[in-house]
Order: structure tokens, then C-alpha cells, then sequence
């Protein structure tokens, strides 16, 4: 893992943490990060409200606020984990399912989904993209979309093959991206003012010490 760390020059939030120069620390801080990033989206879905076969749920906001605090590599390092770790048996993910089993789950897809879509908030906030509200806003509703891409078609399979339910553009649509465009822009919103507002906080702080 002491590779993970955002490139050179191209700063994120979690690099504020200072890395050591021996690798088995830098190893147990990009470790530590990965971590935390897992409990994070762990712990937002189990804010979860179930309106179908895909459920509504906190993760989104977690896996933007992820990839762009720990960045692209570490970001995509901690939904892999977080991933893993539900197909393992813990209860990480919004349903009680866990374990292989999960995998036919018809959200599943989104879980998948995840791991690039971390990766691409933090690929922005290594670009600088996240210390100004309207630029981190566009980049993480751009990483918002990602989950879609994989989850929407996953979706279709799982109704049609594992389900058995008649599958069609507009219920495919109905189940996993309709009720999902508005809360979706929220939590890219909420994210585009959590990340900005820590980069403040930082410039404040360093204001103060000099």
C-alpha cells in the first residue's frame, strides 16, 4: 500500500497526515486511511431506506467524501476493501445479506460501481477540484454517475435471470435510476460543501500558525 499515495505535487486531504519515510509506517498509514474509509461507508449504508430492489442508502455520499479525501488510489484501495470485506460475511453493506450471496443481490452492481467512482473523485481532487464548492460539485456529481454505469445493467440481469421479473427499459429504470437522480445531486451538493469547507478550515488553521 505505500504506493497508494496521491502522485507527487497532487495533494489531498489525507496527505495532510504527513507520511513517513519508512516504508512499513507509510504502510500502516495508507493502511489506517483505507480503513477508515471502509468503517465511513459502512457506517452511511446503514442509512438506508428501502423504495425497491436497489436501496436508497448513505453510500454514495461516503464513497464521494472517500475517494476524495484519501484520493484516487487509496480512495479505489478502500471500496475494494469495503467490497471484499461485505463478500466476506461482515454486514457492511445496506442489506442484511452478506457474504457470496450478495453478489445476486440486484445491487450488488452499484457496490461494483463504487470502486470507480472513488477513484474518479479523487482522480478531481488531486486536481484541485475539491477546494472550491462549484468545481468539486461537477466532478463529484460526474463520480456520482459511475455506480449507474455498472449498477443499471447488473440491475437488468439479476430481475430478469435470478428474480424473474419482466424486464424493460422503463422498469429497469423505474428500480434503479429514477428515484435516484435527486437524492444523488444532494449528496454530491453535501460533498461539494464537506470537502471545500475542510480545505478552509486547513488554509485557516495554517493562517493562524504562521
Amino acid at each position: 500500500m505505500s504506493s497508494l499515495a496521491a502522485p507527487s505535487g497532487r495533494r489531498v486531504l489525507a496527505d495532510l497526515v504527513g507520511r513517513p519515510r519508512a516504508a512499513t509506517r507509510a504502510f500502516a498509514v495508507d493502511a489506517a486511511l483505507v480503513l477508515s474509509g471502509v468503517a465511513l461507508v459502512a457506517l452511511l449504508a446503514k442509512v438506508s431506506f428501502f423504495i425497491g430492489p436497489v436501496p436508497l442508502t448513505g453510500q454514495t455520499l461516503g464513497v464521494i467524501v472517500v475517494g476524495a479525501a484519501l484520493g484516487s488510489r487509496r480512495g479505489a484501495a478502500a471500496l475494494t476493501t469495503y467490497m471484499l470485506a461485505g463478500l466476506a460475511g461482515a454486514p457492511v453493506f445496506s442489506s442484511a445479506v452478506a457474504g457470496p450471496a450478495a453478489v445476486l443481490l440486484p445491487s450488488f452492481g452499484f457496490i461494483l460501481g463504487f470502486i470507480p467512482a472513488a477513484f474518479l473523485a479523487g482522480w478531481f481532487a488531486e486536481r484541485t477540484w475539491d477546494r472550491r464548492p462549484a468545481l468539486a460539485f461537477v466532478g463529484f456529481a460526474a463520480a456520482s454517475v459511475v455506480p449507474f454505469l455498472i449498477g443499471v445493467p447488473y440491475l437488468a440481469v439479476i430481475l430478469g435471470t435470478v428474480m424473474g421479473a419482466e424486464v424493460t427499459v422503463s422498469s429497469v429504470l423505474a428500480a434503479g435510476v429514477t428515484p435516484f437522480i435527486v437524492p444523488g445531486l444532494i449528496k454530491a451538493a453535501l460533498a461539494a460543501l464537506i470537502i471545500p469547507a475542510a480545505w478552509a478550515l486547513v488554509r485557516r488553521v495554517d493562517s493562524r500558525r504562521s
